[in-house]
């Protein structure tokens, strides 16, 4: 065990491999995770064990198990002749439930790699490719492949993917989530026909423990160590959480004032339920200027990993994501909330509550990663709101308020809120009634033919994106940059003078508490100059100005707007 005064991965030099130590120092991967050390300290040291973990998202499970199994193929490799037929051969298998943690994960994989990615070869399963690149590709033996468990269990049964003989580690990745995406019968065909070898070590990674992790734990794992680091104390101080009891119509009103008066700074995610709720917002917040990009099942996968890439580099401050498999109960093999590493997000807003407990824990996780803080905001509809607009209406929220109570209490058993529970976002609705107008004008134009007709044309978009350019992109990545993914989806004219916020309107407030504070008041917008850099004749400026924001200060309608 390394010396508990040696804090960074160099501890780990008499483990890791010279050049995966290398490579993380070049990724910026200083300090090890909880997580990142106790599973190299069991799994690589004098007597390895199968590793179970349970840490929240963001925590480093992928490392956590990345270099334990590539540092095991590279010792493995140093020891065999490259002439011995022994030398090739599939060692790790790693299965996910979704092809976008598959992404995930190859590309961590691979990043990890720089200094000996001739030596160690990565391949994923998850793909949309045929059968025959598929086929192909395993025919080289490529020393760790990701998959879904269905498309391990489909190649297992081909004859394509063989691991009887040298499979050294197995890896189930947010085990969490197999059962709820329906993989559970893979899975167990997997391990009980003969595909594995009797011996190998496995890791089961989750954010979460259930019933059907134990069930699962009982068929994969012998004697495991069980890592639970899921109550941190510091998460509790990084991740701030809020709810508002609203009604439907008015969960419209306050994202539109929360995102136009920019009360959040910095990226956003904001999850809905279904994917024409996920259009309706996205057309609605169009009408303010607001433009947003939206992430769902129906998108080709190439184009959802690609808005997520982007999203992280800040090419887009808002994504409008639905969480199908948490809210509708369908089996597919896509999920946003779930384990996708989303950089640096500011905030969660719950637009629709989600239907369980796991979901809320995985849709926050989303903000307050790395050590970073964020903010989950949640917008809950009191049962004798509900349905008083069947337009707008979503019918998971029926039950919000049952469902609410269960999320608070699950995460008071967390540690991660008190015993008075998660707080109020409490503002002044008189004020924010100001904007009211501007809201229902734009809710009125966004019609089902409207949804309609923007969801048909973003799925050709990017299909054309997906499958038309992607030799192009192979062969030329920069030109993806060129490639947006909020464009304008609105088919009707959008009134211009909703784009701006008129001076009486403009309020200087405080944002949303836990998100990022700036030093001029939030909303402010600088006096427009002439073309002569001089202010407009009329128009007070400098102290003059200070003393005529003052005088007007009882007139300002939002003056007294409150977190």
């Amino acid at each position: 065990m390394p010396p508990a005064a040696a804090e960074g991965f160099e501890a780990f030099a008499h483990l890791l491999d010279a050049r995966l130590l290398r490579a993380l120092a070049k990724l910026g991967y200083g300090t090890p995770t909880p997580v990142q050390r106790e599973s190299i300290e069991h799994s690589l040291g004098g007597n390895a064990r199968d590793i179970l973990a349970r840490a929240r998202t963001g925590s480093g499970k992928t490392l956590a198990y990345a270099l334990p199994l590539l540092q095991k193929i590279l010792a493995a490799k140093r020891t065999t002749s490259k002439a011995s037929e022994n030398y090739a051969g599939t060692r790790a298998l790693v299965l996910v439930p979704t092809r976008e943690l598959a992404e995930q994960a190859h590309r961590q994989l691979r990043d990890v790699l720089t200094y000996c990615h001739d030596e160690v070869q990565v391949a994923n399963l998850a793909r949309s490719v045929s059968n025959a690149v598929q086929k192909l590709l395993l025919s080289e033996k490529p020393d760790v492949v990701i998959a879904t468990p269905s498309r391990a269990l489909a190649s297992l049964k081909s004859g394509d993917l063989v691991l009887s003989s040298t499979l050294e580690t197995l890896v189930i990745d947010e085990a969490d989530l197999i059962f709820s995406y329906g993989h559970d019968e893979e899975v167990k065909a997997l391990l009980r026909d003969g595909y594995l070898p009797r011996k190998y070590q496995t890791f089961l990674m989750s954010a979460t423990l259930s019933d059907d992790i134990d069930t699962l734990q009982g068929l994969v794992l012998k004697d495991p160590v069980v890592l639970r680091l899921e109550n941190d104390t510091s998460l509790a101080q990084q991740l701030l959480q809020y709810h508002v009891y609203t009604s439907e119509e008015d969960k419209f009103l306050l994202t539109y004032v929360i995102l136009k008066l920019r009360l959040i700074r910095g990226k956003c995610l904001l999850f809905v339920n279904d994917i024409d709720r996920c259009f309706r917002l996205k057309l609605f917040l169009e009408q303010f200027g607001l433009r947003t990009c939206v992430l769902n099942e129906e998108l080709p996968v190439n184009s959802r990993f690609h808005i997520v890439e982007e999203f992280n580099k800040g090419k887009y401050d808002y994504i409008i994501a639905t969480d199908a498999n948490a809210t509708t109960g369908k089996t597919t093999e896509y999920g946003v909330s779930r384990g996708i590493d989303f950089v640096a997000v500011a905030c969660v807003i719950n637009f629709d509550l989600p239907t369980s407990t796991s979901a809320y824990t995985h849709r926050v996780g989303r903000t307050a990663r790395a050590g970073n803080t964020g903010t989950a905001l949640s917008f809950v509809v009191p049962a004798d709101e509900f349905g008083k607009k069947k337009a707008i209406s979503c019918p998971t929220c029926r039950d919000d308020e049952v469902v609410w109570a269960k999320i608070v209490r699950s995460q008071q058993k967390a540690g991660l809120v008190g015993p008075e529970g998660i707080p109020a976002w409490r503002y002044d609705q008189k004020q924010v009634d100001a904007f009211r107008y501007r809201m229902q004008d734009a809710l009125r134009s966004v019609t089902k033919v409207a949804i309609k007709e923007a969801r048909i044309q973003e799925i050709k978009n990017e299909i054309l994106n997906s499958k038309a350019l992607k030799a192009h992109f192979e062969e030329n990545p920069k030109d993806l940059e060129y490639l947006r993914h909020d464009r304008a989806a609105h088919p009707a004219r959008v009134h211009q003078h909703m784009r701006h916020i008129p001076a009486y309107l403009r309020p200087r407030i405080a944002a949303i508490p836990g998100t990022a504070q700036v030093a001029r008041p939030v909303g402010y917008v600088p006096k427009h100059k002439s073309p002569k850099g001089r202010a407009k004749a009329g128009k007070p400026h400098g102290k003059s100005a200070a003393r005529a924001a003052g005088a007007k200060k009882k007139n300002d309608p939002l003056r007294k707007f409150r977190s």
